[in-house]
């Protein structure tokens, strides 16, 4: 199969190993991974702080950029749940009915990672080692949004070596949000706390998620605290293997 690899613009700029282990799983999985170098930002943080022009010239741009694509696969809930709930919603806003019907056309044929993985290839098994103690974050687009439901944790029970720990209220949000976090930032704090300390008491040795906005922001509270506990990728868990474990 033929995949069309949508990088996310914070994972281009701050977590490049999180792409490159997505492309090395999808390649080991018997798939032929491209990646579009004219793709950018899908416009989420524009869209949902109010500058929806801006927001609708990327639109535009996601759409010219894959309309082609088979298939599009994306290692962010976030920004997937941008594409396939958001999209339309701008594109009726514009009040522009060729868009809408590209939008419509398109955004069946894109995913996320976990979900791709186990509702498409219908995979859970991927060949993976991570000899850790991981425990995972649902994020709220994953979980809300794309209702990927249980494809995440079903892919990291198939991991050996991995000894996976349920995390404490789960189904709560860490806080980040995008510009939540920005203009809400004594909110957010407090929703870091809960977090992190249900992160702490798992005594995890990683946690992991399918978004690395919420990572970063978890990341950052566990580092202030020293817990030793670090943040990976759900890609980076699903890319290592005997050979090399990758994160």
């Amino acid at each position: 199969m033929k995949i069309d690899l949508f990088i996310t613009c914070l994972n281009d700029a701050m977590f490049p190993r999180t792409g490159e282990a997505t492309v090395r799983l999808l390649e080991r999985l018997g798939h032929e991974v491209r990646f579009n170098d004219r793709q950018t930002c899908c416009g989420q943080m524009h869209f949902n702080s109010g500058y929806r022009e801006d927001a609708l010239r990327l639109v535009r741009h996601f759409v010219e950029t894959f309309r082609d694509a088979d298939t599009v696969v994306a290692p962010s809930g976030s920004c997937v749940g941008m594409v396939r709930d958001l999209y339309p919603r701008a594109a009726e806003w514009a009040g522009d009915e060729a868009l809408l019907r590209e939008v419509q056309a398109l955004t069946p044929r894109v995913f996320e990672l976990s979900e791709f993985l186990v509702s498409q290839l219908q995979v859970e098994d991927v060949g993976a080692y991570y000899p850790h103690r991981v425990t995972y974050h649902q994020t709220c687009h994953a979980m809300r949004v794309l209702r990927v439901g249980d494809a995440p944790l079903r892919l990291l029970q198939n991991v050996r070596g991995l000894n996976l720990i349920e995390l404490p209220a789960v189904d709560q949000c860490c806080g980040f949000g995008g510009t939540f976090s920005v203009k809400n930032a004594d909110t957010s704090t407090a929703m870091l706390a809960d977090k992190v300390q249900n992160v702490m008491s798992t005594r995890a040795e990683a946690c992991t998620a399918g978004d690395n906005s919420c990572l970063m922001h978890i990341g950052g509270g566990l580092s202030r605290l020293q817990s030793g506990t670090r943040t990976v990728h759900l890609a980076e868990i699903l890319a290592s293997t005997e050979g090399e474990v990758y994160a």
